[in-house]
């Protein structure tokens, strides 16, 4: 192995095109680290927002994008139990996916499912630890009831409709598209919402309102939210497609005891990730293992097609996650 590794870099805040190839120093493992040699990087929005100059790497993270893959460990660092060489797994990153070398605590790691191949496994962690950290720990998604998710046929919609369905919940999902809404619900979803067509707030308010929506989308949508929440009702939110400032009837959530909470996840803690993964490997992994669910893959980009990688993403006409071939 040699000492440098060919990577993508962000050469300046724009569009895809400051994307370019590079080489780089294979980073060194630290104390309970280990060290991933990439197979495939999963490509989501934070990397977009990044390479946008929207979304700084937290401290001591590679400034690299990639917060995703999937590959073999081929060194681990002082104080590392869980894993050894040449172990298969996927892993939520700090950073530094796109390139052929990346490092990430080793409690932020999970084997590679049973039969899944490492196109799929790479676009396992940024979605499966969002989607469970706000579905269900922070929003408390219970059987029954009804939970509603903006953007369906996204990476994180397909995850969401999935695991939601599983655990017994009513899922309805808004989607852009006719084709779109038949995915979301082949996946599970109840009922699918063209937001072209139809109006997600009289949908749900005919079902008797949402227990639990998670959103994406922010501007507008805020507060059609909290009209379509149910008594009792949860809004979270983790991103804002159309921005995160609008004008909000706040009586209504008084009225309507509604809990508005959110989170990103990439400034959490390790131990938050940590716990996020833990429960994981106990509740979801044995489903993939299963291959009761599975990731919905759109399409794959070689390491130095990223640019056009971004491009396909950010035209929105995808379903399901886009990932890099690295090796």
């Amino acid at each position: 192995m040699t000492d440098m590794m060919r990577a993508i870099e962000i050469t300046e805040a724009g569009g895809p095109e400051v994307l370019k190839p590079c080489t780089r120093p294979i980073p060194v493992p630290q104390a309970g680290q280990i060290l991933i040699e990439v197979d495939h990087a999963g490509v989501n929005r934070p990397d977009a927002l990044q390479r946008a100059g929207q979304y700084a790497p937290p401290p001591g993270a590679s400034d690299l994008p990639g917060l995703e893959a999937s590959g073999r460990i081929a060194a681990v660092g002082p104080d590392v139990t869980r894993w050894k060489v040449g172990d298969a797994v996927c892993a939520l990153l700090p950073g530094g996916g796109y390139a052929e070398y990346v490092v990430t605590h080793q409690d932020h790691a999970l084997p590679v499912p049973e039969g899944m191949g490492m196109a799929e496994a790479a676009a396992l962690c940024e979605t499966f630890f969002t989607v469970w950290s706000n579905v269900f720990m922070r929003g408390g998604l219970k059987a029954g009831e009804r939970f509603l998710v903006h953007g369906g046929s996204s990476g994180i919609g397909t995850t969401a409709i999935q695991l939601a369905s599983h655990f017994g919940a009513r899922v309805f999902a808004t989607a852009g598209s006719d084709e779109k809404c038949a995915a979301c619900t082949k996946l599970g979803a109840e009922r699918a919402i063209n937001y072209r067509d139809e109006d997600f707030v009289e949908v749900l308010k005919a079902e008797g309102g949402a227990n639990l929506i998670l959103d994406m989308v922010g501007g507008d949508y805020l507060p059609r939210n909290v009209k379509t929440l149910a008594e009792d009702g949860r809004l979270v939110q983790i991103a804002f497609l159309q921005g995160p400032k609008v004008a909000l009837n706040f009586a209504l959530v008084m009225v309507k005891r509604l809990t508005i909470t959110g989170s990103t996840l990439r400034p959490q803690s390790d131990a938050a990730k940590a716990e996020i993964a833990a429960q994981l490997a106990e509740h979801v992994w044995p489903l993939l293992d299963a291959g009761r669910i599975a990731p919905v893959m759109d399409s794959t980009f070689t390491l130095d097609e990223a640019a056009e990688a971004h491009a396909r993403m950010e035209s929105s006409g995808h379903i399901g996650k886009i990932v890099l071939k690295v090796k």
